[in-house]
């Protein structure tokens, strides 16, 4: 059953405070992920890691993440979004300070398990709030600048780890939050309204059996090479991860008000999009954890250098997603997004075949190039795609559902692309990563062809445009882009 709570009016706040208050802390969340990644090869000096840990160092950020994105926001309509985004940034916060004091890998991936709760609740509220505290004509002025500020954290985001890692330390990238959190918070209480939405019952159960579920396949996939692959430790992990999600989806069918509504991929954008969203999350960033390791590694270069040097690969989606946003109408989102995969395969296969200590920057710069022009061919597109036949009611959880799923693809992406690595016999030296990083590679690069290949099965998508409503409905749908 659900009941809504009374209608109440909106207040309308100065449109410079609105957004301050809802983009600073998102930018935050987003520019924690890739600071993190360039900071690895550090960190794993300074606390001794072993290329498990490392993995575990994003992936318990990234699966905390994932598992609480659809809660925090039903959370958000019972409770109030303000409350639930400022309790949010407060756990971000302190889970910053705590990974910063970090002296042993378990102290910090527990601390980012902690910092992937508080960005769950970070990330899909802070659209909310701010659609709801500014007048309707400026609206769409302020969401494309909060927009901008989601891809800025993640464009910038080694560029800073670089230049904080090379000035300071390791911790420091954690540290930077801290005042951010604290300055925030007050502000937010005091201009932004506490709006709330229905009140429908929390699917408490399907959250435990998906996010236990999803757990113990990558805890599977991360023990394998160490471990065994037929010990009982891997096998009960992954067989047992296997279970929790049918009983997940059996659960779905059956619930009055499920956490994923499985009616929604009855339709084929839908759930071809969602299926793209996870498949180049997977490909992708999986290759990412491995290469950017490499120059630092293998190469030697400093954090500052990698960054720069991959700067073509992070800033291209900046450039090419607005674009490709304006062009889908007109040539479809299927093109867009089978082109962008196949440029991303292309500049994987290209990394894969030249990687070498000696391999110089212009001859990986190509393969930048294309990897960042097909993401940001990809990133808009997809995302008109999943909402392209979702009703208005229904937005809200499709946009979510692709943001969770793209967050699963991150880390199982990592977790079986490393196994690749460390199969082959992979350490984290100069003499022992190249002979090792190439077939890890080369499943990233197949893993996104392939996904190119399933997505020639969307719906030409020409002239489609995500579903209009209420403020309410037009933010969710923004959500998950």
């Amino acid at each position: 059953m659900s009941l809504s709570s009374p209608a109440r009016p909106e207040r309308r706040i100065p449109f410079v405070l609105a957004v301050l208050a809802t983009g600073i802390p998102m930018f935050m969340a987003t520019l924690d992920n890739l600071v993190m990644t360039n900071a690895l090869p550090v960190i794993r000096v300074e606390l001794d890691a072993s290329v498990e840990e490392l993995q575990w160092f994003i992936n318990a950020y990234t699966l905390a993440f994932a598992s609480l994105i659809l809660m925090a926001v039903a959370l958000g309509d019972r409770l109030g979004r303000r409350t639930v985004f400022v309790a949010g940034i407060a756990i971000f916060t302190i889970a910053s300070a705590l990974a910063a004091l970090s002296t042993d890998p378990g102290q910090l991936i527990a601390a980012r398990v902690v910092q992937g709760l508080g960005a769950a609740a970070i990330m899909p509220l802070s659209l909310s709030l701010l659609a709801g505290s500014v007048e309707p004509r400026r609206r769409p002025l302020a969401i494309g600048i909060w927009g901008g500020l989601a891809g800025l954290g993640v464009a910038v985001g080694p560029l800073i780890g670089g230049a904080v890692l090379e000035g300071w330390s390791w911790e420091a990238i954690f540290w930077i939050n801290v005042p951010v959190g604290l300055v925030a918070i007050p502000v937010i209480l005091a201009v932004l309204p506490n709006a709330f939405g229905a009140r429908l019952r929390l699917d408490l159960l399907g959250l435990l059996l998906a996010a236990t579920g999803v757990f113990g396949l990558v805890f599977g996939i991360v023990r394998g090479n160490d471990a065994g692959w037929d010990s009982a430790e891997v096998l009960g992990s992954l067989i047992g991860g296997g279970v929790l999600l049918a009983l997940f989806l059996l659960w779905e069918r059956r619930t009055a008000s499920p956490l994923l509504p499985l009616r929604l991929f009855r339709d084929r954008s839908f759930t071809i999009a969602n299926a793209v969203g996870f498949g180049f999350s997977f490909g992708m960033f999986g290759a990412v954890f491995i290469l950017i390791q490499f120059l630092q590694i293998v190469q030697g270069h400093s954090p500052l250098e990698a960054a720069i040097m991959t700067t073509p690969w992070t800033m291209a989606p900046m450039i090419v997603a607005p674009l490709a946003g304006f062009v889908a109408p007109r040539v479809g989102t299927r093109a867009l997004i089978v082109t962008g995969l196949v440029l991303q395969a292309a500049g994987l296969f290209w990394l894969a075949v030249t990687i070498d200590a000696d391999a110089g920057y212009g001859v990986m710069l190509p393969a930048f190039i294309a990897a960042g022009v097909g993401m940001g061919m990809v990133f808009a597109p997809s995302s008109t795609a999943v909402l392209a036949h979702i009703v208005p009611a229904d937005t809200a959880k499709a946009s979510g559902t692709n943001s969770t799923l793209r967050e699963i693809g991150v880390a199982l992406g990592i977790a079986v692309l490393t196994a690749v690595f460390t199969g082959a016999g992979g350490e984290l030296t100069p003499t022992g990563y190249v002979d090792a990083a190439q077939p890890a590679v080369f499943v990233g690069a197949a893993v996104v062809l392939a996904t190119a290949v399933l997505a020639i099965f969307l719906p030409a998508g020409r002239g489609t445009h995500p579903p209009t409503g209420s403020v309410e409905t037009r933010e969710s749908e923004l959500v998950g882009a």
